[in-house]
């Protein structure tokens, strides 16, 4: 995983740093040349423009700018508050005009033709939220240091001003960050089946549904047979055991529940289970809010909350070993406000208020647990918006937590396994839900 820092907590780390500023500098400039001759491929003949502030990130700029003019590189240098509205025909552009720390509006001059490489995160760019200027830079690369900085993760799930980013490091310690970037290499973490396994050793309950509501439940128990779970229990209220099994999912042993008052044989379904799955097209009628409550509550296995079920969360700080799973709109009916432009904050405070881990769906997820560690995931495609992919991604964190996971690493590697497996399932806009399912595998066991 990849170390995530605020703008804030930078500045922390930049100033207990043993060395001085000035060697920083140096080598935050010496990988900005790196970068630089990578791309242009070649020094001869070739021209760059730089575009730097009076920070930290313009003396970047210039040590860079320095080191190319050492290998015979035609550089100007332009200061960022004078600058032509129109640089010179150029090879490559080095953006250093303002860090992550500018405020304000910025109209970034026209590199014309040339690649343009930001310095950090680029001009105009919020780096606590990715929020950009009308006229902020548009890279097509970022060098940055130490760590990536939420503005970039936004960003890159957006209209990626950004381009490819590379973090270097520049002998920062940050060690103590508290947030993370989840990479598609961290699904190695997830425990594998024992040669002595059973199939209750990863059994999950999945309880959700609702008459004329079938297609939830069943995508959660598919799912979270694909990721992993050797046993399924699928329950949905109103629903006779003949209706159960007619959803298609041959695996699953049918559990029939009464349409009102089931939270006792729900809770009985339970039993031997390793997690649960609960809320997904449940419906919001009170007497179903109130048995989901109930179970959520006294449950004893790790439970996963979805949809239906967010609405029937316990009015108390729920017990350990929840996972909530709001989309935006979901997040403002429980916290009673939409969430900040800073996501990871909103995760935060929610997942303290209610002991519970957070996960906040978008085109950045974010998962926060109730001690305050965060997650990034950006795997996802926006094709994953789209009717029941959120099921899928429920009965994935279940399987994950049957497996053994404590729910930040269940609910963060099931969100980056989710996201890889629409981009493996392809179709583009055409991609439907059930169309995940099957790549959920090939995702997390690849061929080797």
């Amino acid at each position: 995983m990849i170390p995530v820092v605020t703008p804030e907590e930078m500045r922390a780390i930049d100033a207990s740093a043993p060395e001085p500023v000035e060697v920083l500098v140096e080598r935050a400039g010496a990988a900005v040349a790196a970068a630089a001759l990578d791309i242009l491929g070649g020094t001869y003949g070739r021209r760059v423009v730089v575009v730097a502030g009076n920070g930290n990130n313009g003396a970047d700029g210039r040590a860079a700018a320095r080191r190319l003019e050492r290998r015979g590189i035609r550089v100007a240098v332009f200061d960022a508050a004078s600058c032509p509205a129109v640089l010179p025909a150029a090879d490559l552009a080095i953006d250093a005009a303002y860090g992550t720390g500018f405020r304000g509006d910025y109209r970034a001059p026209d590199a014309g033709e040339a690649f343009v490489l930001a310095v950090d995160i680029p001009s105009g760019v919020d780096g606590l939220t990715g929020e950009a200027c009308r006229r902020a830079v548009r890279a097509d690369a970022t060098v940055t240091f130490a760590a990536l900085k939420p503005g970039l993760l936004y960003d890159l799930t957006s209209d990626r001003r950004s381009g490819l980013v590379t973090v270097v490091d520049i002998g920062l310690d940050v060690s103590a960050a508290r947030a993370h970037l989840v990479e598609p290499s961290d699904l190695t973490a997830l425990p594998g089946r024992a040669r002595d396994a059973h199939k209750y050793a990863a059994a999950v309950a999945v309880v959700a549904g609702s008459p004329g509501m079938t297609g939830a439940p069943a995508l959660c128990a598919r799912a979270a047979f694909r990721a992993g779970s050797g046993y399924v229990r699928l329950a949905v209220p109103g629903s006779s055991r003949t209706d159960v099994s007619a959803l298609g999912v041959t695996e699953a042993v049918a559990v029939p529940l009464a349409a009102d008052d089931w939270a006792a044989e729900a809770i009985e379904a339970c039993d031997r289970m390793r997690a649960l799955a609960i809320g997904p097209g449940l419906g919001r009628r009170e007497a179903t809010l109130a048995s989901a409550a109930r179970v959520i509550a006294e449950a004893a296995v790790p439970t996963v909350v979805d949809g239906d079920g967010l609405r029937a969360l316990p009015d108390d700080r729920l017990r350990d070993g929840v996972v909530l799973t709001p989309h935006e709109g979901e997040y403002e009916h429980l916290a009673g406000q939409p969430i900040s432009r800073d996501r990871v904050a909103g995760a935060r405070q929610l997942a303290s208020r209610t002991n519970a881990t957070v996960l906040v769906k978008g085109p950045a997820t974010v998962v926060a647990s109730p001690a305050g560690e965060a997650r990034f995931v950006t795997t996802g495609a926006a094709t994953l918006a789209t009717a029941g992919t959120g099921d899928v991604l429920t009965g994935i964190v279940a399987a994950f937590l049957a497996r053994g996971l404590d729910p930040l690493d269940a609910a963060s590697l099931a969100a980056c396994a989710h996201g890889l497996a629409s981009r493996r399932a392809g179709r583009g806009e055409g991609l439907v839900a059930s169309d995940l399912i099957e790549t959920i595998p090939g995702v997390l066991w690849p061929a080797r």
